[in-house]
């Protein structure tokens, strides 16, 4: 058994207890949901960013 310190959302750290066996999942989809929750917040940022944008650049005219 491994233990893995994985970086959360805010700073926040969580201490992970891998096993190196190919049937265990958990480590690896505990990570691919942070970095899908990343990519989320990181599409809304996007979003958010170009609206105000294009209302900033139309605010010009």
């Amino acid at each position: 058994m491994v233990m893995v310190q994985v970086q959360c959302n805010q700073g926040e750290s969580a201490t992970v207890k891998a096993h190196l066996k190919p049937t265990s999942n958990g480590f690896s989809r505990k990570c691919a949901a942070l970095v899908k929750e990343q990519r989320a917040h990181i599409y809304i940022l996007r979003r958010c960013a170009t609206m105000l944008l294009c209302w900033y650049i139309e605010g010009d005219d």
